[in-house]
């Protein structure tokens, strides 16, 4: 009875189809990031706007989006609105289903950053003739991005293994990929064992890139004694 095979593992861990589904993940990742942080910047500042027709529209995307499954809206994306003429490749339903469901949740953050920047601020940059487009640009954003770090690292860090949802309308990531390789030579705990490797290299590399973003975005409200004197 096969149980374990080191020599399977290791001539797996290194294998050139699986890495390149670790690099899908990693731009899947990226890409849904930057779009997803886009729309949810949108969605944050509609909440925020004080046009309850619009905050309504944007609180129905967010009810909707975060109140459903990943898997059924990338379902949906692929499978369901092609029968509406709506069609859409492989890539771009994945891509568009994870940044939509990411912006959904992205936007909480964002809405919460904003809303903790003291209003005093932003009536002060009024005061002095700046329009409201500038007084968020360089007085509201820069700090709300400080407050919106913490939680936005440990989104990407959950978006790195949600790709992996993707894998069920054949996106070629890094677990797709995996299960590919086990129809091979049906090495199902070390191939899986192999991909669970690459995902904690993965956000472990993160975790590192996030303590430092931290670090760097916080010297602003640390007070040191050569400051104080």
């Amino acid at each position: 009875m096969h149980i374990w095979s080191w020599q399977g593992f290791f001539d797996y861990l290194f294998n050139p189809f699986l890495l390149e589904g670790a690099v899908t993940t990693l731009w899947l990742t990226a890409a849904s990031l930057f779009f997803g942080l886009i729309l949810g910047i949108v969605v944050a500042l509609l909440r925020l706007s004080g046009n309850r027709w619009l905050a309504a529209l944007a609180s129905f995307y967010c009810w909707i989006f975060r109140g459903t499954p990943l898997l059924v809206q990338l379902l949906i994306i692929y499978t369901g609105l092609p029968l509406f003429g709506i069609r859409f490749s492989v890539t771009q339903a994945a891509l568009l289903g994870l940044a939509l469901n990411e912006a959904a949740y992205l936007s909480e953050i964002v809405r919460s950053g904003i809303s903790a920047v003291g209003p005093g601020q932003r009536e002060a940059g009024l005061a002095l003739g700046l329009k409201k487009i500038q007084v968020f640009r360089t007085i509201t954003w820069p700090q709300a991005f400080r407050i919106i770090i913490p939680p936005l690292g440990n989104s990407v860090n959950g978006l790195l293994k949600t790709t992996s949802v993707a894998s069920v309308i054949s996106m070629e990531e890094l677990l797709r990929r995996t299960q590919i390789l086990i129809q091979e030579r049906f090495l199902v705990l070390e191939l899986f064992m192999a991909a669970a490797f690459w995902y904690l290299v993965m956000t472990t590399v993160w975790d590192l890139v996030q303590r430092q973003l931290e670090k760097r975005y916080g010297r602003a409200y640390v007070t040191t004694a050569a400051d104080r004197r």
